[in-house]
């Protein structure tokens, strides 16, 4: 939910940090076993991991800062197709999400939400929309006439969205034509994060930060600097809700909470 999304540092000891570290660690292992059995043309970091054709992997620890770690799976959307899936009536745990979506290539956590689990801004699942949609805040990411894209809220109109077969929601808006789009003046805190982009190629980016992540403000800089080639992004719930799964490298980060809506990935 809004308010848990940008203030859970507290929450956690140094003792969670630690067995997070740990679990990454044996996260990496796995990748890194992956990433031998990946086909020659695979790039290693500090550039992209081939995991099959049209979905790839990158990991980032900005400033070499170990707990400022971010996962990004980028995907062609001529490869693989999108579904957003919700349950405000039993929200659940990454282990039930992957076993109610088997054939999912990737899962990650989706929409804000509010304590009754229902989402915050507009989630359109197989046709079905839910919630109210965010029109001058954030972005949607969106499945049109079976097309992906991510786009920023102001610059869609609630009869674009209502034609929409998948979409989900949430904010506030990352980047917009390749540039910086938050530049709030809050209180900024470090968090784990989750966030969705698409890239000059019309590529589709999931994000995440595991760990102790980014304030929004620097998320925002770097994603529009970095040599990712980013168009437009959005942030996602985060926080306790931050979760990703990515099937054929074993990786699995799982969220502190259960969640009511995700976006998960399926090859065509």
């Amino acid at each position: 939910m809004a308010g848990k999304a940008q203030s859970l540092c507290w929450r956690y000891s140094l003792l969670t940090l630690l067995l997070m570290v740990s679990a990454c660690n044996m996260q990496q292992k796995a990748l890194s076993g992956a990433i031998a059995e990946a086909p020659s043309t695979a790039v290693l970091r500090p550039g992209w991991t081939v995991i099959a054709p049209g979905l790839e992997w990158r990991e980032i620890a900005q400033d070499n800062d170990q707990l400022n770690q971010l996962k990004i799976l980028r995907i062609d959307p001529r490869n693989y197709a999108f579904r957003a899936k919700y349950s405000p009536a039993r929200p659940y745990s990454l282990a039930q999400w992957r076993a109610r979506e088997p054939e999912a290539a990737a899962i990650a956590n989706a929409n804000f939400f509010d304590p009754s689990y229902m989402a915050l801004g507009l989630v359109i699942s197989d046709d079905q929309a839910y919630g109210s949609p965010y029109l001058e805040r954030g972005g949607s990411f969106v499945v049109i006439s079976g097309r992906a894209a991510v786009l920023a809220n102001h610059s869609i109109s609630n009869r674009n969205l209502e034609s929409a077969e998948q979409a989900i929601q949430g904010f506030p808006l990352l980047v917009e034509n390749g540039e910086q789009a938050y530049f709030g003046q809050a209180k900024q805190e470090r968090a784990r994060r989750t966030a969705v982009a698409e890239d000059a190629a019309g590529n589709i980016l999931i994000i995440s930060a595991p760990l102790l992540g980014p304030t929004l403000r620097d998320l925002s800089a770097y994603l529009a600097e970095s040599d990712l080639e980013i168009e437009t992004a959005f942030n996602l719930d985060g926080g306790g809700s931050t979760l990703l799964a990515v099937r054929d490298i074993d990786y699995f980060q799982p969220s502190f909470d259960t969640v009511p809506a995700i976006l998960a990935v399926y090859k065509r």
